[in-house]
This record gives C-alpha cells, sequence and structure tokens, in this order.
C-alpha cells in the first residue's frame, strides 16, 4: 500500500505593495455636544401668590423631604403595656393589671376610630393584664386557703 504524498504548491515571493509617501492624517479635532440651554426659573412672585402644591397627609408639604409623617402610635397602648407588665411581675400586683387591661380596652377603642399604630400593644396589654389579673386572684385564694389550713391544724384550743 503506497501512502499518497501531497506536494505543495511553490511558494511565490510577496507582491511589495506601493509605499504611501504623505504622512498619516490627523485626527479630528474634539467638537462637544450642543446642549440646549438651561431652564430659567421665574423670579419670585409676590408674598401669598404662590403656593406650593400640596401633598397628600401633610399639612406642610416639605415636611420630611417631602414626605408624609409618619403614622402616630396610640400612647394609651403604650401605657396599658407598661402597666400589664408591671402588675404581671408583681411591681403593681393588682392595680397595673387591672388599669393595662382597662386602657388596653380603651386604646383598642380609639385605634378602632383614628386608625392609629399600637393595636398590637393594646391587645397585648388587654392579654398581659388580664392574665396578671388571674395571677393575682389566685394568689390571694391560695394564700387565705393556707392560712385556713394552717389554722385549722395548730390545735388551738379554747377549753
Amino acid at each position: 500500500m503506497e501512502i499518497p504524498v501531497r506536494r505543495s504548491s511553490p511558494v511565490s515571493e510577496p507582491t511589495p505593495q506601493p509605499q504611501n509617501t504623505q504622512p498619516p492624517a490627523a485626527p479630528p479635532a474634539y467638537v462637544p455636544p450642543a446642549y440646549p440651554p438651561a431652564a430659567q426659573t421665574p423670579p419670585y412672585a409676590a408674598p401669598g401668590a404662590y403656593q406650593p402644591p400640596a401633598y397628600p397627609g401633610t399639612a406642610n408639604p416639605y415636611a420630611y423631604g417631602g414626605y408624609a409623617a409618619a403614622q402616630k402610635t396610640n400612647t394609651l397602648s403604650i401605657v396599658s403595656l407598661i402597666a400589664s407588665i408591671a402588675g404581671f411581675i408583681w411591681i403593681l400586683p393588682f392595680v397595673g393589671s387591672l388599669a393595662g387591661a382597662i386602657m388596653g380596652h380603651i386604646a383598642l377603642n380609639q385605634i378602632k376610630q383614628t386608625g392609629e399604630k399600637g393595636r398590637g400593644m393594646a391587645l397585648a396589654g388587654v392579654i398581659v393584664g388580664w392574665a396578671g389579673l388571674a395571677l393575682v386572684i389566685i394568689g390571694v385564694i391560695i394564700f387565705f386557703g393556707l392560712i385556713a389550713v394552717a389554722g385549722s391544724t395548730t390545735g388551738f384550743s379554747t377549753s
């Protein structure tokens, strides 16, 4: 078996290119883009002539950088939660729990009418207040029960 041999074509000399005798052209000069003229602001009007645009929800349209003010949290809901916690951890056992529960109910009613924030705190104040009040009542019942049991077993007799 014979292996075919590939024969290459004869290499020819590159043809010489004509020489350019002129120097290369300079790049075009930079021309900045033409922008439209800046808008002219009108001169200040006489006092009382200009009314700023009204933004919904704000008395002052430029308060807080033009944004509406943050919604207010109901103060009574905060006080309700604090009083309930104070009653629950026995700082103000009966009064704190009762006040927290009652103020929580009032705060829930105010929040429903005004749409303020703080519903979760008011609800927590109601729950913790009634739970603390229940613990106080159970504690009082146990205390008097122990006194009654202790008094009946001491054996005091009048004879």
